[in-house]
């Protein structure tokens, strides 16, 4: 993992390479590794920040961010994985780390909604994530929405 770097980058500011590494990696998790056929391109790559972990154009750990107003009111993130090779070496926690803060920086709010699968709740609550309450099936996979609401004190 020496090669490893972090990068964040909007659609177009993505190389060809690193754009077809991404949607690889997509694929083979949701797609391949959870036996989820569902449509992945779903035209809000255009609308979202990419967060990704790669080593030698091998995309390890990766997520996407979107504004207020793209997928709820507040902000959120989605799309999160870790591949397989790269699993049990921290890269999720770093990932969340990650998407929170570029959300806080360049949205400038603590506020963020997401819909996460439901075997991941005690993983994000670990972050400040509050359990909504709502749950539902998405793409027979069972989620729960998940709040986070930190409130910034001015000193």
């Amino acid at each position: 993992m020496s090669n490893m770097i972090w990068k964040i980058k909007t659609f177009d500011e993505f190389t060809v390479p690193e754009l077809y590494a991404v949607l690889k990696a997509r694929i083979d998790v949701f797609v391949i590794e959870q036996n989820c056929p569902y449509p992945d391109l779903d035209n809000y790559d255009q609308k979202a920040v990419h967060i990704w972990a790669e080593e030698d154009g091998e995309v390890l750990a990766y997520c996407r961010v979107f504004d207020k107003g793209i997928k709820y009111d507040e902000t959120s993130f989605g799309r999160v994985l870790t591949t397989e090779q790269a699993r049990g070496k921290s890269l999720g926690k770093q990932l969340i780390q990650y998407a929170v803060e570029t959300i806080e920086n360049r949205f400038h709010t603590s506020e963020i909604r997401i819909s996460a699968q439901d075997y991941l709740l005690r993983f994000y609550s670990a972050f400040g994530f509050v359990d909504t309450g709502k749950k539902y099936l998405e793409d027979d996979i069972p989620h729960t929405e998940m709040v986070r609401k930190v409130k910034r004190y001015l000193v």
